[in-house]
Parts: C-alpha cells; sequence; structure tokens
C-alpha cells in the first residue's frame, strides 16, 4: 500500500502554514480561549447535582389532547 499519498488539501493546508506561521498560533491562542480550561471538580459537581429531572413529553402540557 502506498502511504506516500497526499491530498491537494493536505499540500494546500501544509504550504499555507508553512508561508503564515502567525495562523498556528492565532489558532492555539483561539483554542485556548474555548478548550484548555482547567476545571473545577467541586463546582462541576454541584452543578450536576443541582440539576433536575426533565419529564417526558415537555413541549406538551397537561391540557393537551391530541
Amino acid at each position: 500500500m502506498d502511504y506516500s499519498y497526499e491530498s491537494e488539501q493536505t499540500k494546500f493546508m501544509r504550504e499555507f502554514l508553512e508561508k503564515n506561521p502567525q495562523v498556528q498560533k492565532k489558532r492555539l491562542e483561539a483554542r485556548g480561549i474555548w478548550w484548555d480550561k482547567e476545571l473545577n471538580r467541586e463546582e462541576l459537581k454541584r452543578f450536576k447535582e443541582s440539576s433536575v429531572p426533565q419529564k417526558p413529553y415537555v413541549y406538551f402540557g397537561p391540557e393537551s389532547q391530541d
């Protein structure tokens, strides 16, 4: 099997990132804003404990007649 194949998209992205190294830096900064966060385990535990179970068919009230 030939593993040396590289798609046009992959070639474009590789060349683009080589010519524009600031894009990689911006991407990592943006990722840090939304994804790379430390979780507060105590806060997460309180959040899960405080949730109220949702009843089935919440969009149909008791007065609804099908």
